[in-house]
Order: C-alpha cells, then sequence, then structure tokens
C-alpha cells in the first residue's frame, strides 16, 4: 500500500526514484557498439536473432510491409493518429523561428542564421507495450524544422514484422525509412551507420537502459536528446478533488513501468486517506496490475502539506517530469511554477490528453532535470550560426577597441590581424 508522509518528513529527494539507468550495462553496450562499427549489417542481423528472436531478410520496413499495415489498423484508429499528429503540428508550428538580422548606420550587418539538422534518427520502443504516440511527438517537430532525412529505428517481433500501429504513425508523419532493429545496436547503427542504415546527425526517442547506455557512449559523435530516467507524475490537489479521479491519474503513470513514479501532494489529509484507499480499489482493474502494483508500492508516496503554497514549493524542488495542478482556478497558481517538464492545469487535463492528443509534446526532462531542461521541441531540430559582416568604416572605428583588447590577453596576432588592414606597413 503506498504510504503517506507529512510535508518535511522525508527530504524531497527521496520522493522520486532518480535512476535513469536500473542496472549496469555500460560494459555490454560498448561490445554491442564495437560489433556494429566492426560487422555492420552482419553486427545487425545476428543481434536481431539473439535478441528480438527475429531471423531477418532485410533491416529495411518496405512500402508493402507499410501499405499492409495501414490497412490492417482500423480506420478509427488512423482517425485518432491523424487527429493527434494536426494537433500536435499545430501546437509546434508556434516554435519556428526564422532567425535575424541587425543592421547599424555605419555597415555593420549581424545574424542569426537557422538550419535544419540534416539526418535524424528516432527510436520508437516497442516492448511490453508499441507507442505510436512517442513517434509522432518525435517526428512532427522534425518534420516542421525541415529535417532532410528522418529514419526510424524499432524493434521487430518474433515474426520480424514492425507493430503496425507504429508503421501507420510513420506515414501518417512522413518518415523516410524506417529499419527493424532495437536495443543498443540500433542507436550504434544510426551513430556510425553500416551498409543498410545510415549515419545520422542526431538521435532522440525513449527506450530501456541498453538504449539510453547506448546513447550515452555515442554522444559526441552525434547529438542526443537526453538520457531519459523512469516517467513521474507529481499531482498538487486540494480537497474539492474527487478521490478517484486523484487514483486514476496515479495509476496512468504507474503502469507505464515498474521505475514509474507517481506522487500527490494535498493540503488535505482526508483526501490523502481516500485516495490511499481508492488505489487500492483501482489497482486490481487494470490488465498491467503487476507493474502498476510494484510502481505504487515501490515508488508510490502521498505527502500532506499544510497549505498548496508548501504543496507548490514540494513540486518545485522535486522538478517533476509531469506536474498536475488540480485546483479551480489553476492558473492563478501557473506563476508560481519554476520546475516542470509539462504542467496540466484543473481538474479536467490528465495527463493522458498530454500523452496523446492536446498537442504539447510528451518528451520531457526526468529525473529532476526539468530544473534546467525542456520539453522537446522544434528547436531541438535545427541549429543555430551566427554571421559578421562589418564595412572598413566600421572595423576601422573599433579596431584600437579590439587590439588593447587583444594586448591585454596577450594575443598579439590578433591584434596585428586588426592592425595589418590599415598600417599594412607596420606589421
Amino acid at each position: 500500500m503506498i504510504r503517506i508522509f507529512n510535508y518535511g518528513e522525508v527530504p524531497n529527494e527521496t520522493l522520486f526514484i532518480r535512476s535513469p539507468l536500473i542496472q549496469d550495462v555500460a560494459s555490454v553496450v560498448t561490445e554491442i557498439i564495437d560489433d556494429v562499427k566492426q560487422n555492420g549489417d552482419e553486427a545487425l542481423y545476428r543481434l536481431t536473432e539473439k535478441f528480438d528472436g527475429a531471423k531477418l531478410r532485410s533491416l529495411l520496413v518496405s512500402e508493402e510491409e507499410i501499405d499492409e499495415a495501414v490497412q490492417s489498423v482500423s480506420k478509427e484508429y488512423l482517425d485518432v493518429l491523424q487527429l493527434a499528429h494536426d494537433n500536435i503540428a499545430e501546437y509546434h508550428r508556434n516554435q519556428i523561428r526564422p532567425g535575424f538580422v541587425m543592421t547599424r548606420p555605419d555597415g555593420v550587418v549581424l545574424g542569426q542564421k537557422v538550419t535544419p539538422i540534416a539526418r535524424v534518427g528516432l527510436y520508437v520502443p516497442n516492448g511490453t507495450a508499441a507507442y505510436p504516440s512517442s513517434l509522432l511527438m518525435n517526428c512532427v517537430p522534425a518534420k516542421l524544422a525541415g529535417c532532410g532525412l528522418l529514419v526510424i529505428v524499432t524493434p521487430p517481433g518474433k515474426d520480424g514484422k514492425v507493430d503496425p500501429a507504429i508503421l501507420a504513425a510513420a506515414k501518417i508523419a512522413g518518415v523516410d525509412r524506417i529499419y527493424k532493429i532495437g536495443g543498443a545496436q540500433a542507436v550504434a547503427a544510426l551513430a556510425y551507420g553500416t551498409e543498410s542504415v545510415p549515419a545520422v546527425d542526431k538521435i532522440v526517442g525513449p527506450g530501456n537502459a541498453y538504449v539510453a547506455e547506448a546513447k550515452k557512449q555515442c554522444f559526441g559523435k552525434v547529438a542526443i536528446d537526453t538520457i531519459a530516467g523512469p516517467s513521474e507524475v507529481l499531482i498538487v490537489a486540494d480537497d474539492t478533488n474527487d478521490p478517484a479521479v486523484l487514483a486514476a491519474d496515479m495509476l496512468a503513470q504507474a503502469e507505464h513501468d515498474v521505475m514509474a513514479t507517481s506522487v500527490l501532494v494535498t493540503d488535505s489529509r482526508a483526501l490523502a486517506e481516500q485516495v490511499q484507499q481508492e488505489l487500492e480499489r483501482q489497482l486490481p482493474l487494470l490488465p498491467r496490475y503487476d507493474i502498476a502494483r510494484a510502481s505504487i508500492d515501490n515508488n508510490g508516496k502521498i505527502v500532506v502539506a499544510k497549505n498548496l503554497e508548501d504543496a507548490m514549493a514540494c513540486a518545485n524542488e522535486i522538478a517533476p517530469e509531469h506536474l498536475e495542478i488540480a485546483v479551480d482556478d489553476p492558473f492563478a497558481w501557473l506563476g508560481k511554477v519554476q520546475n516542470a517538464g509539462s504542467i496540466f492545469l484543473g481538474k479536467n487535463a490528465p495527463e493522458a490528453l498530454g500523452d496523446y492528443l492536446a498537442g504539447p509534446n510528451h518528451t520531457l526532462p526526468t529525473t529532476g532535470t526539468a530544473k534546467f531542461g525542456s520539453p522537446l521541441s522544434v528547436d531541438d531540430f535545427v541549429k543555430k550560426s551566427q554571421y559578421t559582416y562589418y564595412s572598413a568604416e566600421a572595423l576601422e572605428n573599433v579596431k584600437d577597441a579590439i587590439m588593447l583588447f587583444a594586448e591585454e590577453e596577450g594575443l598579439h596576432g590578433h591584434a596585428r590581424s586588426v592592425n595589418i588592414r590599415f598600417h599594412p606597413d607596420e606589421t
């Protein structure tokens, strides 16, 4: 049964399990990466058979396989995928930035040029569940950014096929290529390239401990989004809430993974106890009972604060991935949020809304990184270059200042490179 604490009774950092990797897999991942680097496609076929039980004829998903998958998905679900895609696109279009240019009267031109990352690889998990929602959340901002090549890797089933819902979502999102590979070997293939898989410039998307470690080890060769930890939710709620609804929101997070964490912070001891009982009543109703049970028992907590001010202070110290503010006037509290990945305002915005359909991204900073990190966005798929132009007059106006600065730092060559333009005989 979930435990109830008083605010301040335990350190806030112990309220969430903060372990991005649940086991030491570094040495195994290193071996896999080296294998893929040295043996290319042959290693991918061999490792896919070893880890996924699939003996593949081709790593690339064919157009025929994609069409067959789309036809096998119900029209109702295709419509939902399209709706989610459109909502995500509508939201993320607001993040597109064109760069800027500024000028000065003496002939100075300064600016910033925004350029899409040319090649992006997306890892789509397919373990205890398939996540086409994750595919859409990653692909839509990449396409809006204008990335030239968008490649997906995802583990196949033992039959060598990719989950039809993933392929349908990929079709809707306009993915360029899909490969039937998963695990650390898929990350290595994206980072270093093989005969079939193109090397990319950035790898995004969640995965298990092996995938996270592979992204960590390949960082530097390629860019990555983040090293994601277990999913988490913190709910701030007052006594006007229905305890059954709060319990359901906590269990929605708990069913993700045994390492997932659900925390309720409330100013009502009576509500805390009611939610505690509701969790016990609702848990047996979940098909993923064993996962949710382990998550709630090991990581779940209810915290009773003196007031909502203390509850919000607790939330800011924890910096949760998902923050629900379940009060009647949530916008009155929005300004007090300092650290959170995604904020759900009011009693009609469950975290599941953000997972699938609302539009804001569900790839979020975990393990307290919301103190400095941000949700995935169009910005993650572009790079920025700055440029400088000075006329001869403009450079002459500042040459003495540049030379003084350079000489104070002992870099006389820097000073000379400016002076020679105006006094070629003095250098």
